[in-house]
C-alpha cells in the first residue's frame, strides 16, 4: 500500500516526495474532487494524506469520501505554516472521548 499527498502548496509536496510520497497540487473545489477520485480509483493508495486546509474549506467533499468508503484512509495534515488547531487538541480530544478531564 502507498501514501498519495494531495496539497495545496509546493512546500508540502516537496517535502513529502522527498519522503517517497507522490502526490498532486489543487487549488479549487472541482480539482480537490477530481484529484480524490484518481487517487481512490488506484488500488495501490491505501492512505491519502491532505492538508488541512482543504478539511475547513470543503468539508462536504472530505466527509463524503470518510462516510461513504472504507479505503483508502483519508488523512489531514498541518502545512508548512502549521495546523490550526489549538495547541491541547490531543488532550482535549481524549477528554472528550473518554469522558474524563485530563
Amino acid at each position: 500500500m502507498k501514501m498519495f499527498l494531495i496539497s495545496d502548496n509546493v512546500d508540502t509536496l516537496t517535502g513529502m516526495r522527498l519522503a517517497g510520497v507522490e502526490g498532486c497540487i489543487v487549488h479549487e473545489r472541482a480539482e480537490l474532487r477530481k484529484a480524490l477520485e484518481d487517487a481512490i480509483a488506484n488500488k495501490e493508495n491505501g492512505i491519502i494524506l491532505l492538508t488541512e486546509k482543504f478539511g475547513r474549506e470543503f468539508p462536504d467533499i472530505i466527509d463524503d469520501v470518510r462516510l461513504n468508503r472504507r479505503l483508502p484512509l483519508l488523512i489531514e495534515i498541518p502545512d508548512r505554516h502549521g495546523t490550526g488547531r489549538k495547541p491541547d487538541f490531543i488532550t482535549s480530544y481524549v477528554s472528550e472521548a473518554i469522558g474524563i478531564k485530563l
